[in-house]
């Protein structure tokens, strides 16, 4: 009987699982923290459009939870471990921290926008350094961006003038 083993895939001599890994993690500590302060922002959002963008907080961090999955999922796929915990997140998300307290929505929207913007970055430089080592990661990581733009699109809305 053989053993069953996780997908192992090298190419050219390097260790293609590591270097997904190198570019995915950040990705998952970018999201979680993300949602985390997205949820933050959907608890303390005021002002007239109070309901709208409360809702829609909560949908944003509803997608980024999917989003931090998917990535994550990719990582153990290929047999690597991936490290959300709260510590790692706090230490190296590279999203800015959220204010703390009450805050009028053009302000929660601002701040979530930074934090989109900020993850987005840490994304489209996965998005680049996975073309040729996985396509297939590469592909998890597209699709985590057209969320993402989406997601800021609908934030950015409520902000822009006609």
């Amino acid at each position: 009987m053989s053993e069953v083993t996780a997908v192992a895939h090298t190419s050219a001599g390097r260790d293609v699982t590591s270097g997904v890994l190198h570019f995915l993690n950040p990705v998952v500590v970018d999201l979680t923290a993300l949602s985390v302060d997205g949820k933050q922002a959907h608890w303390h959002v005021r002002g007239p459009n109070f309901q709208a963008v409360h809702l829609l907080l909560d949908e944003i961090v509803d997608n980024a939870r999917v989003y931090t999955d998917l990535a994550a999922e990719r990582i153990v796929a290929l047999g690597l471990p991936v490290d959300a915990r709260t510590q790692t997140v706090g230490s190296t998300t590279t999203t800015p921290v959220m204010t703390a307290g009450f805050q009028q929505s053009n302000d929660s929207i601002t701040e979530v926008i930074s934090a989109i913007d900020a993850t987005l970055v840490t994304v489209r430089t996965a998005i680049d350094e996975l073309a040729d080592l996985d396509p297939v990661s590469q592909d998890v990581v597209i699709e985590i961006a057209r969320g993402l733009e989406k997601d800021r699109w609908f934030l950015f809305a409520h902000l822009a003038a006609a």
